[in-house]
Order: structure tokens, then C-alpha cells, then sequence
């Protein structure tokens, strides 16, 4: 019955590893080769983006390559995944570098040749939330049973963390060696520093939303529920129409919602702005006052900014069972929490914040704060600086 439960995995993988082997006989390594692959958007955005563009600066004549193809859980997606994956495969056992920032399924499911080294750029910042294999035996994990036929985040030859404090959850979360997990920092973040860039973004926002010129902008940004891909349409803990009447005509509430997470657009021009695709999480983050979340790794990327934070938390006690913390969520995170619309509108209100406990949590977490992390990667990667 676990054979026929795992079938579809199974012949995935034999599918995957017979074409794997088979582009390993009929084609070599290309050293100048590197990779780009993930399955969470169509287009290179984030950690990505940043360690391309650096790249592409410092070492143009590498031949590089971009495979971008977000996953639709539809019959016909599937079929059209499966395809890409077929051409992923091919650039998997024939690129020098293949860098990926989240879960990609053919890297699992293969034995990587000599000469291939599998990159990963995990996209979330810290530590936080426990993903991987730190969640074997959560409902939101992986079963052993699972495990036994596909390894997840395996193959791993270096992985890239924010801090020393990471390493070992990230060693934990990925089943490898601490000595090939590298505190150098999270590309994205170099945006944070760059304010050429963030005033060109802030003035695009205020050209498509006069309107919230002079307002204290507030930024919702939740992190997903439930198995990534496989979401139903996500519902605010927050009372949106309360906070509205409550906080009155100074603020505005911008929302971005994971890009696994459905919702319909909830914007009503007056107070709620559903921010979808026009801006990144990076570009809002530099243009809100105040940022509130529950268990998003968000915080870690807008500590860099000693901006004010607030947590709201209806359900952690059901979120710790689910998948749970690496660290204590009460004491870790540098804000407060609040489980009721009322009392984070009153806190909104009275604008007494605690920017120290900011600084400290970005300074724990972050060994650089500088705008150099991809830099600082790609020299480790193509410079072989130790």
C-alpha cells in the first residue's frame, strides 16, 4: 500500500534519474555554464536576480542560462511543468553551477555528476519559521515514509545564509554538512542599501497612488498556510473595515500576500491597497512606515531598514503544531503581538515604538549589513575566496 501511495513519486523520479543519466553519457560538463532554475515565478526576481546581475557584471562571457516556470497544479500544468523539467534536466547535468532558491524537485531525485555543484539561495532570510527536514513529523512536513524514496533538499553542495546563527538550522533544514552552509549574506538585501533605487521606486508608487502621498503607510504581509502550491483562497485574521474606522484618514494599509497564497483583490481606493505584481516585497518594504505579520521571514530583510514591527498572531498555537519555530516565537520576535484587531489599531495609534530591540534583532541575525552580499557570493563561487 506505501508503494502504490508513493507511486507517482516514484516513477517521477525514475523518469527524472533515466534522463539525468542518459544527458550525463551523451553530453560533458560545460564549465562556463550557470544555471538559473526555480519554480516560484515566471521571471528572475529576488536572491536570483541579485547574484545574475552580479554575475553578468563581473564575468559577462560565462554562458549563462534562466529557466523559470511557476508551477500550475492544473492537469495541463502539470503536463506543461513536466515538459520544462525535461529541459531542466539537460542543463542540471550539463551546467558548472545550477543555483536554485527554493524546493526543485529534479534535484532531488538524481545522483549529481563530478564537476556539477547545486547552489542554493534559500529565499527566506534567517531563521524563523522550521522548513525542510526540520519538519519531518509536522502535519506541514514530510512523512519518513516519503523520505525513504525521495530526500527532499538534498544534493546540496552550498547554501548561503544571513548569519552564523543560521548555520546549523540550515544544516538541520537541508541534511548536510555546517562546513558547506556560508554566512555571507542574502543578496536581495543589497536593495536595502542601494538609495539611488529606492527613491526611483518611491517616486513610481506615488505616481500610480497619488492619493496615499502624506499618509503613514502600513504593510501587511502574512505568510502562507497549508502545502504551498495547493492553497484555497486565504481570509484576513485582521478586521480590515474596523482598522479603517479606528485608525481614520492617516494611514493606508498596503497588503502582499505570498505568491503561493489566493485571494481576490481587496483594495477599496480609500484605505485598502492590494499590492499584487506592480512592486516587489523588497520595493514595499522601503516604502512603509510600519510593517505587520505573523510568521513571515520578512522581518528580517525590514530589520535592515529600523523600521517598527508588529506580529499578529491568531493562531500560533495551532501554527506551532502545524510546523512550529526554531526559536521561541514570543521572545525572538522584535515587536509586539497582538490576537485582536482592536488593541493593533490602538498600538498603531499611539506610535511608541521600540526601535533598540530592532537594532539588536538585525544585528543577531545579520553578520554583514553592508550591501555587498552578492558580492561577497559570487566572488566564494567564481573566485574561490574561503
Amino acid at each position: 500500500m506505501q508503494y502504490l501511495k508513493f507511486a507517482p513519486t516514484i516513477l517521477t523520479k525514475f523518469v527524472i534519474n533515466t534522463l539525468y543519466s542518459l544527458c550525463c553519457l551523451l553530453f560533458k560538463v560545460d564549465s562556463q555554464r550557470i544555471t538559473f532554475a526555480s519554480y516560484r515565478s515566471n521571471q528572475m526576481t529576488g536572491n536570483l536576480l541579485y547574484i545574475y546581475n552580479e554575475m553578468k557584471a563581473e564575468f559577462p562571457n560565462k554562458n549563462y542560462h534562466l529557466l523559470f516556470k511557476k508551477f500550475d497544479s492544473s492537469l495541463s500544468g502539470k503536463i506543461a511543468y513536466f515538459l520544462h523539467l525535461v529541459k531542466a534536466i539537460y542543463y542540471l547535468a550539463t551546467s558548472r553551477f545550477f543555483i536554485i532558491d527554493d524546493f526543485y524537485f529534479p534535484v532531488y531525485a538524481i545522483h549529481p555528476r563530478n564537476g556539477t555543484e547545486i547552489i542554493q539561495l534559500w529565499h527566506a532570510a534567517g531563521i524563523f519559521k522550521k522548513f525542510g527536514l526540520s519538519t519531518v513529523g509536522k502535519p506541514f512536513g514530510p512523512s519518513q515514509e516519503y523520505l525513504k524514496h525521495i530526500k527532499l533538499h538534498s544534493n546540496y553542495s552550498r547554501v548561503y545564509v544571513s548569519s552564523k546563527v543560521a548555520v546549523p538550522h540550515f544544516a538541520e533544514a537541508f541534511g548536510m554538512a555546517e562546513k558547506n552552509v556560508f554566512p555571507l549574506g542574502v543578496p536581495r538585501t543589497d536593495y536595502f542599501y542601494d538609495r539611488e533605487k529606492m527613491a526611483q521606486i518611491k517616486e513610481r508608487f506615488y505616481s500610480q497612488y497619488p492619493e496615499l502621498k502624506g499618509k503613514q503607510l502600513v504593510l501587511y504581509a502574512p505568510t502562507y498556510r497549508g502545502k504551498s502550491h495547493y492553497q484555497e483562497d486565504w481570509k484576513s485574521p485582521i478586521d480590515f473595515s474596523q482598522l479603517k474606522e479606528k485608525l481614520g484618514g492617516d494611514f493606508a494599509m498596503l497588503i502582499h500576500l505570498h505568491p503561493y497564497m489566493c485571494a481576490p483583490d481587496l483594495t477599496d481606493h480609500e484605505f485598502l491597497y492590494h499590492i499584487r505584481n506592480e512592486f516587489t516585497i523588497e520595493e514595499l518594504l522601503t516604502l512603509t512606515d510600519l510593517l505587520v505579520t505573523d510568521y513571515s521571514s520578512v522581518i528580517f530583510d525590514y530589520s535592515l531598514l529600523v523600521r517598527p514591527m508588529a506580529f499578529f498572531a491568531h493562531d500560533v498555537e495551532d501554527y506551532i503544531k502545524e510546523r512550529d519555530f526554531y526559536l521561541d516565537y514570543q521572545s525572538m520576535v522584535p515587536g509586539p503581538i497582538f490576537y485582536d484587531t482592536t488593541s493593533l489599531a490602538e498600538w498603531m495609534k499611539q506610535g511608541s515604538f521600540d526601535l533598540e530591540k530592532i537594532k539588536a534583532f538585525r544585528d543577531r541575525f545579520f553578520d554583514y549589513s553592508d550591501g555587498k552580499a552578492s558580492k561577497r557570493i559570487v566572488d566564494h563561487l567564481l573566485r574561490k575566496v574561503e
